[in-house]
């Protein structure tokens, strides 16, 4: 396995395929195990690379989280391509690595391509969601499909990886509040944002929720696009894995 050290700590990564570099970013409480299943669908034009955030799979854990979770795992990104000498790499996050590949675009725009930013909430976090974070974690623990889905990601020690990213999320909203320290408006790389109309985390706050978070963000950069996938859960870019892979290839290429 390959590590690279940021912080004192191993970070894992792996590289698979040739071509242009892809950089794959996972969400909360996931690793890049999330991408095991589909990442054959983009090596064939593509040298993507995996990475697990500081605390998370195979890399060194930490004691606690920072609050700015998505802003510091962007550090990470970032450290990562200049030591290993990469440029203008493309990029997809997904969920909570989506707002990770912004701030990686944001803060340092001439190692990044392209992005695609799938199924995230916006610039600041959703209230209905952290209002409840602590009571939906504690229920999604004894439920097996995610106590199953968790240990998969994270090993034996999934427990405290998920009660570390909890509390991240409620100091952030707290103290921090947003999630990009830079201005959209000064977003550089190209930008395709994506997602599914009947995600499980949007739907109900309101059924336009996507396309309006989106639109908004679109508007302050001043260029991109969205796609949104009329079926298929959080986040799309698994639950509608073939369309989604011919719709993030065509956009990159």
């Amino acid at each position: 396995m390959a590590y690279f050290i940021y912080d004192n700590k191993k970070i894992y990564y792996k590289e698979i395929g040739n071509g242009k570099p892809l950089m794959f970013l996972h969400g909360n409480t996931a690793s890049s195990g999330m991408f095991l299943e589909i990442v054959n669908r983009y090596t064939d034009i593509f040298k993507v690379i995996l990475i697990d955030f500081l605390g998370h799979g195979k890399s060194d854990r930490v004691k606690r989280f920072p609050a700015d979770l998505w802003f510091d795992e962007a550090m990470q990104v970032i450290a990562f391509l200049k030591e290993k000498q990469y440029e203008k790499v493309n990029m997809i996050g997904s969920s909570g690595g989506a707002l990770v590949a912004i701030n990686v675009a944001l803060e340092a725009p001439e190692l990044v391509s392209k992005v695609v930013a799938d199924s995230f909430e916006g610039e600041v976090p959703l209230k209905e969601f952290t209002a409840n974070i602590v009571t939906d974690r504690e229920l999604s623990k004894k439920n097996g499909a995610m106590r199953s889905f968790y240990q998969y990601m994270q090993g034996e020690d999934w427990e405290s990886v998920v009660d570390n990213d909890t509390l991240a999320i409620i100091q952030h909203e707290k103290h921090i509040g947003k999630f990009f320290h830079g201005n959209l408006q000064d977003f550089v790389p190209d930008i395709l944002m994506t997602g599914s109309k009947k995600d499980e985390f949007f739907v109900d706050v309101s059924p336009g929720y996507l396309e309006n978070i989106y639109g908004k963000m679109l508007k302050k950069i001043g260029h991109g696009s969205m796609y949104l996938f009329d079926f298929g859960g959080h986040p799309a870019m698994l639950t509608n894995a073939e369309k989604f892979a011919d719709l993030a290839k065509e956009f990159l290429k």
